[in-house]
């Protein structure tokens, strides 16, 4: 399993536990989620008798870098171990990738010679990984302070990425720049402060997207970060052989460039137009002109809107248009784009074999406005007064009961004495005599002025 090398678990030689970020918990079938990763579809294969197995080994280290090596020991190795290889200078430490005969045409593909293949050591001993981890947890800040570098430099230039060899012997700086830049005093800043070999490397816009990784607008992760290692130039002809809007924040992918999936399907639509009139035709006819908006390139169809009937688009095969034209230019004119359709006749809406019985189809119906509860009480209010007799009772169980208006309340309690009746019950309250009465009149403050009220007999007169 390769989950040793991957960029989230980088330097995790540990293959009981999974790196961090592992979508899979380290249980993929893709030998990790590594860029570039090649599926070794001759590991069950045996070789023919005799024949030796290829030595060559291929090192995966930081993103998308890859190297080969010759095993001229006959190490047995296996995808995901971390070997020790020859760098320039000391050695660096890496992952295994890939083994065997397939290696050979991945060392073809890329263009490497047998020659120039370099040494593999040994396996990673736990010094050797333990210096490799320190050398990764130095990359993040060195990258940071290398930037600020860069700006108080005032360089027109964009420090990518950093990665430090095994050995913490060299670093490496990936940069992107639109031109030349003079960094002999940013190398300087950058010896004395890192204490470690300097190695300036520029890379394009999309060598950047590569070893950043992400995600694009199809919703799967980059192409040039998973498996496109050859990157051709994407111009807008290809956008326009294709029907596309010439809309730039759309065509321009994560480095800012034209989208490479822009050619992955422009051969097809090259073989497919070669059946299609060059140019935007225009058509003559009878009563007026037909002029083309627009082309389906696979259904081979040709749109035509007629001067007459400027709002009707009338899909033409491309075979009818070829023989309008080769009538026009004989100096025949038909009377319609497709003859055996007139152009006056619309084509009416199929109309669906169901009714509307609940009202499931009314987009509206939601948007309707619920009814005040307080006209409910308003039609209770309106249907008349309520009766405030007694009730009847329906019960034949239950005795009537004997309200004994304007009486007193039968006792049904023997034990509780009956008390006589209060006094003056239904009429006005009696005087209390040890009360003084209220008419005297009340004190004026002293701060108030006294008022000029009439007295009661006068103005009762």
């Amino acid at each position: 399993m390769g989950c040793s090398g991957c960029e989230t678990g980088r330097g995790n030689t540990n293959t009981n536990t999974p790196p961090a970020g592992c979508g899979s918990h380290g249980t993929c079938a893709t030998q990790g989620c590594n860029k570039f990763t090649v599926f070794d579809w001759l590991s069950n294969m045996a070789l023919p008798t005799g024949e030796e197995v290829f030595q060559g080994v291929e090192v995966r280290f930081k993103n998308d870098r890859k190297g080969y090596f010759l095993n001229v020991d006959k190490l047995p190795l296996a995808v995901g171990d971390a070997v020790s290889v020859e760098a320039s200078p000391g050695h660096d430490i890496g992952t295994v990738s890939l083994t065997g005969e397939l290696v050979k045409l991945q060392m073809s593909k890329r263009g490497v010679a047998f020659e120039e293949m370099k040494k593999l050591y040994r396996k990673a001993r736990q010094t050797d990984i333990d210096k490799w981890n320190e050398a990764i947890a130095l990359e993040k800040p060195t990258m940071q302070k290398a930037r600020q570098f860069a700006i108080d430099l005032g360089l027109n230039m964009k420090i990518g990425d950093v990665e430090f060899q095994g050995d913490k012997t060299k670093a490496t700086f990936f940069y992107t720049a639109n031109g030349r830049v003079d960094f002999r005093q940013l190398i300087k800043m950058y010896a004395e402060n890192f204490r470690v070999r300097i190695e300036m490397r520029q890379i394009g816009a999309r060598q950047e997207a590569s070893k950043l990784g992400g995600v694009g607008a199809c919703g799967r992760e980059l192409c040039c970060s998973t498996w496109l290692s050859d990157f051709r130039s994407v111009n807008t002809s290809a956008a326009r052989y294709q029907q596309l809007s010439l809309n730039p924040q759309k065509l321009a992918g994560q480095c800012g460039k034209l989208k490479c999936c822009l050619n992955y399907e422009l051969d097809s639509y090259l073989d497919a137009i070669k059946e299609f009139p060059q140019g935007n035709p225009e058509l003559q006819l009878k009563r007026s002109a037909a002029f083309n908006v627009k082309v389906d390139i696979f259904k081979g169809l040709m749109y035509y809107i007629v001067k007459d009937e400027p709002g009707v688009f009338h899909p033409v095969p491309v075979e009818r248009v070829k023989e309008i034209i080769l009538m026009n230019r004989k100096g025949e004119q038909p009377e319609f784009l497709l003859p055996e359709q007139p152009q006056s006749k619309q084509i009416k809406k199929a109309e669906p074999d169901y009714a509307n019985v609940v009202g499931e189809d009314d987009l509206t119906r939601f948007d309707r406005k619920k009814g005040n509860p307080r006209n409910n009480n308003n039609n209770r209010n309106n249907n008349g007064p309520r009766n405030n007799g007694p009730r009847p009772n329906n019960n034949p169980n239950n005795p009537p009961r004997n309200n004994n208006e304007g009486g007193q309340r039968p006792n049904n309690n023997p034990n509780k004495p009956n008390h006589p009746p209060r006094p003056n019950n239904g009429g006005p309250r009696p005087n209390n005599p040890n009360r003084p009465p209220q008419n005297k009149p009340r004190p004026n403050n002293p701060n108030n002025p006294p008022r000029n009220n009439p007295p009661q007999n006068e103005a009762s007169k």
